[in-house]
């Protein structure tokens, strides 16, 4: 079958849908069918006429991805024209900008370390960045030897650490404050008792979070040989 073939027997179905619509004689016919090409016509006709979608507002989310592309392309431009070197901070700095945000989002809390073992008990208050504001055990407070290793020396201890916080007026800059537990020792339960007393009750609404920070042996060294009495 050739090309001229092939054509003839096309063209009637090509131009049958225009003779419907051009040739007087095509509408005298009953046949009342709407070509194809004219339903999409009319379809993309109406797609134009109709009103756009006003635009969305954008999430906080996408706001902040937004500054911190703008903030980051600033320093590129000031990068390429030469105004700022690779490394120095810039007027507004991509990583205050950041820091501010993940601040604002997820603040750390500050932390109030209880480690208690068999001989003595250890607080200690630090700052969220972890360094130590206070830092004391039983033997600062006058106990000696096996006077340190008690419940109620422990608990004397940490009446005299919140004691402390009140003086160094702690406990109004605090907003958030994690308890980290360590070791099982009697002075583990005083301190608690402490801060479930009347001395904590300021710092109470303040805990968000309790954690235990025991280390336990995975393998190691070999232990120690048990003492045989009797």
């Amino acid at each position: 079958m050739n090309r001229f073939t092939v054509g003839r027997l096309l063209a009637p179905d090509l131009v049958r849908p225009l003779c419907r619509i051009i040739c007087p004689a095509a509408t005298t016919t009953t046949n009342t069918t709407v070509p194809q090409w004219t339903r999409l016509f009319s379809q993309s006709h109406a797609a134009r006429n109709v009103s756009p979608t006003p635009p969305q507002q954008p999430t906080q989310q996408q706001t902040q991805q937004q500054g911190g592309a703008a903030a980051m392309n600033r320093l590129v431009q000031q990068v390429m024209r030469g105004t700022l070197r690779p490394g120095e901070p810039g007027p507004e700095s991509l990583t205050d900008t950041l820091d501010a945000s993940e601040e604002e989002n997820n603040p750390e809390p500050y932390h109030f370390h209880i480690y208690s073992h068999k001989h003595n008990t250890h607080v200690t208050v630090t700052k969220p960045n972890r360094d130590a504001i206070i830092s004391l055990s039983c033997g600062n407070l006058g106990f000696r030897k096996s006077g340190r290793k008690h419940y109620d020396s422990a608990y004397q201890l940490g009446a005299y650490v919140i004691d402390k916080m009140h003086q160094k007026g702690l406990v109004k800059s605090i907003h958030k404050l994690e308890v980290v537990l360590r070791g099982f020792g009697p002075g583990r339960e005083a301190v608690v008792k402490v801060l479930m007393g009347n001395e904590g009750r300021l710092l109470r609404p303040k805990i968000v979070r309790v954690s235990d920070a025991t280390r336990l042996k995975f393998g190691g060294t070999r232990s120690k040989k048990p003492r045989r009495l009797g």
